[in-house]
Parts: structure tokens; sequence; C-alpha cells
């Protein structure tokens, strides 16, 4: 029985172009997931979005004179295309300035706050003195009062795990500027985290599925809760949903708070697009529903601990009174499933850095290479279990070594020769025992590699797939069909046969992980439709007049199946091309150079 798996995919902020270490650790890693599930023929929905509210966002338009607004809709465009380029297969791809987004985070805030789980508290807030601005905790950095680290921000310190507030900080700074901050007095609403400590154990405690990091971590982090404020001194962001700040511009619902609630909106707003505007409760509201949430190592306790929290308070009497998500809704949102978190992807030995030139984004990656090798590169070599480094070098070496050498020569030797010699699928002669162990070894594939990407066990899996590619390679080699068909044709027939069918598996056992190449493939074994079908764009208008743009897809249309497809025989093939590029070796230099030229 197909299953409803929502694939929830951390918020890239819009402040900026994203670089490949921010897809290495959200955007890869779901899309590979949330497409092997539609091959499995699984309820797949896939959410995220552009986070546009924050400091973030206002410090960028102060520096570049434009409105926060502005600057939003500018990144927003380039990040949205990116990801298309990448082909990251959203069913929706949105932002968190919407009409929608607004009155989902209102009514959870208001339903909190009615329940008792929203504080009122007098607290010393900190402002930039060279702005006035409100300065957020992760842009406020000073000694740790607890261990002594130099570089602990003003929500926690990285090195001890300990939650902070800048006031705590030993010589506290803005990472702006480098000034002090002013701490004023200043009244803010406050998320009692501690109310939830003891259901928050005993559920992580549950969840031995998860990645020992982030299930340690979690526990780690419980252990010291403090209310956790959520609102901030700031005209930019969701107006505060009570009586007495009706029309005020001095004090906003905070960043932090709201993005998380995107997976929820992003949910309802899918569904109203598809006019079925109830269809979001068959993920939301499904007890056998589950919810994966990617994202890098630094957004865990969002996703552990505070969004999970949310949740529990939202629905903590069995009852949701908010109007967006509807008055009858007495059943519980489902909390996450599972949280897969990367680790941190590394530059040349070095932290990607923008402002030191250390970085590179995926604009610019994608301008001059394919997108499936830098998928590949990101998955066989990327930041799943622990940190990585991307070198330009190992970059080529594993495009030319393994995708091209492996992959890209099994595609093109099998279905050269058969082109030419056949032209179909040709009809193959009895098969020998090897042929028959050799077509079991790869279709057995779609259970084993299946199982390990259910885990979420990316590199795994994909390491798999390359094996078992390799195998088919070893059987042509020690089989030899381009001289055999001097004496046997019947037997090279055989052999290039099975060499198709593999292939043909193949195609599939790779199409999450390399789509573009995948589809390609599917056309020259001569079938037609998607496997791995184009991206959308599509604009939609809210109530309010505004419109907005979302990245989505047509995937029901899509026809590939995760299983062994059955290759028809005098199938007529398309004459193919190579999948990969073998890349010169000089572009190491050039590519080093470049990013030496953009350091200075």
């Amino acid at each position: 029985m197909p299953k409803h798996i929502l694939v929830a995919v951390a918020w890239p902020y819009a402040n900026g172009p994203r670089h490949i270490g921010h897809v290495a650790g959200f955007g890869v890693p779901a899309d590979i997931f949330a497409r092997y599930h539609r091959l499995k023929g699984n309820h797949v929905l896939m959410v995220s979005g552009t986070d546009e509210h924050g400091t973030p966002i206002t410090i960028v338009a102060d520096k570049e004179g434009l409105t926060p607004r502005q600057v939003a809709d500018r990144y927003n465009t380039i990040i949205a295309n990116d990801l298309y380029n990448l082909g990251l297969s959203y069913d929706l791809f949105t932002r968190t300035t919407t009409l929608n987004h607004y009155r989902v985070t209102q009514d959870i805030f208001k339903t909190l706050f009615d329940k008792g789980y929203i504080l009122r508290q007098e607290t010393l807030g900190a402002f930039s003195a060279t702005t006035g601005r409100t300065l957020p905790d992760r842009y406020i950095e000073g000694t740790c009062p607890i261990c002594g680290y130099s570089e602990a921000r003003g929500d926690q310190c990285d090195n001890c795990g300990n939650q902070l507030d800048p006031v705590d900080l030993i010589n506290p700074r803005s990472k702006i500027d480098g000034s002090p901050p002013v701490f004023k007095q200043t009244e803010h609403f406050f998320l009692n985290l501690p109310e939830f400590g003891e259901r928050l154990r005993e559920w992580i405690e549950q969840q031995d599925h998860w990645r020992p990091n982030v299930r340690s971590f979690s526990l780690n982090f419980i252990k010291n809760l403090k209310p956790r404020p959520i609102t901030r001194d700031l005209d930019w962001g969701v107006p505060i949903p009570l009586p007495e700040y009706e029309g005020r511009d001095d004090k906003r619902i905070y960043v932090w708070f709201d993005a998380v609630i995107g997976y929820l909106s992003a949910s309802i707003e899918w569904a109203h697009n598809q006019g079925t505007p109830d269809a979001w409760r068959d993920w939301w509201q499904n007890r056998f529903a589950r919810h994966y949430y990617f994202m890098g190592k630094d957004n865990i306790v969002f996703h552990t601990v505070i969004w999970p929290a949310q949740l529990m308070g939202v629905f903590s009497d069995g009852h949701y009174a908010g109007s967006a998500v509807g008055a009858f809704a007495e059943v519980p949102l489902q909390l996450p499933y599972n949280v897969v978190s990367s680790e941190f992807l590394t530059m040349e030995g070095k932290k990607f850095s923008s402002s030191r030139g250390i970085v590179i984004y995926v604009k610019d990656f994608l301008s001059r290479y394919d997108p499936d090798p830098l998928r590949y590169f990101l998955t066989i070599a990327g930041p799943e279990n622990q940190d990585t480094d991307f070198t330009w070098a190992e970059f080529v070496r594993r495009n030319n070594d393994e995708l091209v050498a492996t992959w890209g020569n099994l595609v093109h030797r099998t279905l050269t020769n058969v082109h030419r010699n056949f032209g179909v699928v040709p009809r193959p002669g009895p098969l020998h025992a090897g042929d028959q162990a050799l077509l079991s070894e790869v279709e057995g594939g779609f259970d084993s590699i299946g199982a390990l990407l259910e885990a979420a066990r990316f590199k795994a899996a994909l390491s798999e797939v390359m094996r078992l590619a390799a195998l088919v390679n070893s059987y042509l080699s020690e089989q030899e069909p381009w001289k055999v068909i001097k004496t046997d044709r019947e037997r090279a027939t055989t052999i290039w046969y099975v060499a198709l069918r593999c292939v043909d598996s193949l195609k599939l056992l790779f199409t999450p992980f390399l789509p573009f190449s995948s589809q390609r493939l599917h056309s020259y074994l001569g079938y037609d439709g998607y496997i791995a079908g184009p991206l959308q764009f599509r604009e939609y208008t809210e109530e309010d007049g505004h419109s907005h743009r979302v990245l989505t897809g047509d995937y029901a249309s899509w026809i590939g199946r995760w299983e062994a497809p059955h290759l028809p025989i005098g199938q007529a093939l398309r004459e193919p091309e190579p999948l990969f590029k073998k890349l010169d070796e000089k572009i190491v230099d050039e590519e080093l150079a470049r990013m030496g030229a953009a350091a200075h």
C-alpha cells in the first residue's frame, strides 16, 4: 500500500545565492529521497521555500540601499533558478512572505499563546551601536562563560553545546561590524521550552533510527532548556497577532519561529494550488505518514526540539483552534519521523566564506559543468556523516575515473554496439548460468539499494549502484561480444541483450542520483515519457493581489517504477551520445586561479 512521505527541506535564506555546501546538506539528499519514493509509488510531498524574514535580510537591504522585500525578491528568484537547474524536484518551493504563511504562523502563535506556552517577559535586547537595529543572537559572538570558547554565538556555544543569551557572553561583539552591542530593556514573547522538556526527552529517546549525531546532540541540548524568545524589535517579519500590537511596526515574530512553520504552511499552500484544500491533511494528520527533514547540522535543534515543541503545544489538549488550518481539526499533527542532518562541506581545506572568496555558488558551477556530476560528487564524497572537503582535483578524478570510466563507459559501449549491429533490442538465444546470475544480481539491487535509501544512507546506496555497474563492465570484458560476434552471432546477441537489460535496470537505480543523464538514457533505449522529467515554474496570485512564483512539477505523469523494467524485444533504439564529459585536468589549475582571484 502506498505510503505518505513528507520530504521537508530546510529553507535557504534569501540574503544571497547558495553555494554547493548548502545544497550538499539540504538539497541533493532530499531530492534523492523524494525521487526514490516517487519511483516506489509512494505519495510524496516535498516542500520548502526561501526564508525571507529576519536580520540577515535587513542587513543586506541596508548595505545595498534596498527594502527587505526587494532583497527577498531578488534572491528568491536566484535561489529557485539554481534549485531548478540542479534538478531538485519540489512539489512546492515557495517563500515565507506569502499571505498564506503569515496566516498559518499567526494561528500557531495565537494558539500557543492562548494555551500558555508563550510567555511575556522583560529582557535585555541587543541592538547595533551603529544602526540602532536589533541584533539577532547569531550575529553576536564572544567568549563562552562556561567553557571559554572565544567564538561562541549569542544563542549557543558550538564548542560545549550549551544554550546562551547574548548578555551571557564575555566581551560580546557584533559579527557585522565588530562593535559591542547595546543592551536595552524590552518586552518580548518566549516559547516556554522547559514545559516540553520531559515529553521531548521521551520522544527523542525512542528515535533509534536517527543518525547518532542528531540523537545525541538533541538529548544533550534538552538537558538545559530555557524559554526562548520568539519576537524581535524589527519592522520586517510576521506581525504579532494580538490586539495591542495591531498596526505597530516595532516588533515582529522572529524568523526561526516562523521558518519551521513553513513546512506546514507550504503543504497547505500546495493543497490549495491543487484545488484540493484539505489534501495536506493526508500527510499532516495521518498517523501512518512519515515526515523526513533534511538540513545541515547547524539546524538540528530547530527540527528536533523547537519545531516538535511547537507541534506538541498546538495540539496538547487534542484540539487546535486556529482558523488557517481549520477550527475542526482535532487530530494531532505528525512529529518528525527522521531528521536527516548532514555535516559540513569545506572547500580546498577551508571553510566556505563568501566574503573571503572561498565559495562555489551553484549558479557559477552549473554555468561550467553539468548538474549530474555535481550531484554525484556531493553524494559519493559529500558530508553525509562527517565533514568532508571539496577539491577541484577530487571532483575531476571522481568524474573521470568513476562516473565516466564506469557507468558512462558501460552505457556507451553497450548502446553504440547494439545500435550499430542491431538497431533494436535484439532477441537473445539461450541464457547461460552466468547471464542469469548477472541479471539476478543487478535486479536484486532494487531491494538492497532501496533499503539503503529508506535509511537515508545515500553514499552507501550510490556506491552499491556503482558496484553493480562495474560488475556489468567486468561481464562484458570477460565475454568480449565484439569478438564473439565474428564467430557466433547468436551468443554475441545474447551477451549484448543481457548487458542491455542490465543497463536498463541500472538506469532506474541511478535515477534518484543522476536524473538528467538517466532521462537521456531512457530515451536512447527507445522509451517515451519521463522517468525524471522537467520541473516547472508556476505563478500564483493570493487574495491580497500579490503574486509569487513557485517551483513544482507534474510528477504524477512520470512513468518510472522502482523495479526491474521489461525491455521489449524489437524496441527501436535511438542513436546514443555519451552520458558524461571527461574533464581536462587543467581545469583544476583554472578553477584554483579563479578562486584565488575572487579571494583578492
